[in-house]
């Protein structure tokens, strides 16, 4: 099936030991959303659909405006519920805030500020149900904050035409490795 929309997703900052902007981490995670995305622009994928949340989710913004001069694709940034970035540092604010002022298309999907957890599941079913696939940094032995979207996606799966693309450590080590053979990464 031609995917025309894709949601991506992973990690948060912290839960890959990232603690600044300069991780050479950030480098091979981009180049791998980069590799994984454009076969799926070369078919006509016309939409990607975010959060927003810090890590990977704005890092493959990051990789999506870089994609666009070669590739007609949009953006969407959706939060969950308006200032999700409240209580984020100042620096993740500003990357927040230049996120949404860039992208193709942003809402919220509460005009409510945070309340529940169940904000988060309304976000993630509405990501599942809106997009053709995912795109998902992910460990199912590590859990972290994804395994929530991921066990959703894949009951999702079951029961849909839906595509979950897993990038996983081994996929990381190879991209790392293929960086630093051909000296993009020290």
């Amino acid at each position: 099936m031609e995917k025309k929309s894709l949601t991506i997703t992973g990690y948060k900052p912290h839960e890959l030991n990232i603690f600044n902007e300069e991780d050479t981490k950030i480098t091979v995670i981009k180049e791998t959303i980069k590799r994984r995305l454009v076969p799926y622009l070369e078919e006509g994928l016309e939409w990607v659909v975010i959060s927003g949340q810090p890590g990977v989710e704005m890092w493959a913004f990051d990789v999506i405006q870089s994609l666009k001069p070669d590739y007609h694709v949009k953006i969407a940034v959706i939060p969950p519920f308006v200032n999700q970035d409240k209580v984020w540092n100042e620096e993740k604010q500003r990357k927040y805030q230049q996120m949404i002022s860039q992208a193709d298309f942003s809402k919220p999907l509460s005009e409510k500020e945070y309340e529940s957890p169940k904000q988060y599941q309304t976000r993630d079913r509405w990501l599942i149900e809106k997009t053709d696939g995912c795109m998902i940094l992910f460990e199912e032995e590590y859990g972290g904050s994804p395994k929530f979207f991921h066990r959703l996606v894949t009951q999702f799966e079951e029961q849909h035409d839906y595509e979950i693309t897993v990038i996983n450590s081994f996929e990381l080590e190879e991209v790392a490795r293929d960086l630093q053979e051909s000296g993009q990464l020290e």
